[in-house]
């Protein structure tokens, strides 16, 4: 590579990103430095291996990415109309009967604890805290798509303004008061079964039950529990027909972020048998639960 090793360098793409695959979360760095730690810049790559690097594993684009070339093409709603009608409050029984009348998503985008401890029956979580629009556009796909918004009032312009950015612009409105102000008006609602590492580890060691790994086939390849199953999120409805009925199942990813979106997938399709647990394979590797040996993905061929 002829460029100096003083060359400062900005991504193009952020950390989690369907563009890339082991994309760094910094957002400048020296090509030097790059050189050091970047599996795809190794000195002695013939132009066919980096291609062969930086290709390999990478999951197909999501389903956004067209309609999004279609909303450039064609041109898009101005962002002052889509954050006025993204920011009406809505009491519980109007968002009820917005959610009926006009078939839209509910949106929770809290922490995933809060989710966790109780949700609207049938909403989906993508929290905010997270690779929020990447996920919204591989999961949601349909930037047509009506949304409502379960978030802390703070937050729902930052929602709304996030959703836009990916080509969601149908936010009708959010629950105003948030979810406590679903329960206080005595409305239905559902959680989701969540338990530690340790939990999980002595419930193993008693019994038998399946385990499935919702991280992406890279991540699973490179180390994963002994006996898990992979069903990356971003293609969980092609393994719907894998996941028990009515035995107890478990769900992890890496760290809890992506195992409570796919739980709240599943509950939503009508699996209520399942099993977050909580910290993901980091805390279970710290409580000790058998792993495959490490093999880093770039020592892969």
């Amino acid at each position: 590579m002829p460029l100096p090793d003083a060359v400062i360098v900005y991504p193009a793409h952020g950390a989690g990103s369907a563009c890339g695959k082991n994309m760094m979360k910094e957002t400048v760095d020296t090509l030097g430095n790059q050189k050091k730690v970047n599996y795809a810049l190794r000195a002695d790559m013939s132009r066919e291996e980096f291609i062969r690097e930086v290709t390999a594993g990478l999951l197909p684009p999501p389903k956004y990415f067209p309609l999004n070339v279609k909303l450039n093409r064609e041109g898009y709603e101005d962002m002052a109309d889509v954050l006025e009608r993204g920011n009406t409050a809505l009491s519980p029984r109007e968002f009820e009967a917005a959610a009926n009348e006009t078939g839209a998503l509910v949106l929770d985008v809290r922490y995933q604890d809060e989710f966790a401890r109780g949700h609207i029956p049938r909403s989906v979580f993508i929290g905010l805290n997270g690779d929020f629009a990447p996920w919204v556009g591989a999961l949601i796909s349909d930037v047509a798509q009506p949304i409502l918004l379960v978030a802390p009032e703070d937050k729902v312009q930052e929602a709304v303004t996030r959703l836009s950015r990916v080509g969601f612009d149908h936010t009708l409105g959010f629950l105003k008061g948030g979810f406590e102000a679903w329960k206080e008006a005595g409305m239905e609602y559902d959680t989701v079964t969540s338990r530690s590492a340790a939990e999980v580890t002595r419930e193993l060691k008693a019994r038998q039950a399946p385990v499935f790994d919702v991280r992406k086939p890279g991540e699973y390849e490179a180390e994963h529990l002994a006996d898990a199953r992979n069903t990356p999120l971003a293609s969980l409805n092609e393994h719907l027909a894998e996941f028990p009925g009515e035995e107890d199942f478990y769900l992890h990813c890496a760290g809890g972020y992506r195992s409570m979106i796919a739980a709240s997938i599943l509950k939503s399709r009508g699996f209520h048998n399942l099993i977050d647990i909580g910290g993901g394979l980091a805390a279970m590797k710290g409580a000790g639960m058998e792993t495959t040996n490490f093999v880093c993905p770039s020592a892969k061929k």
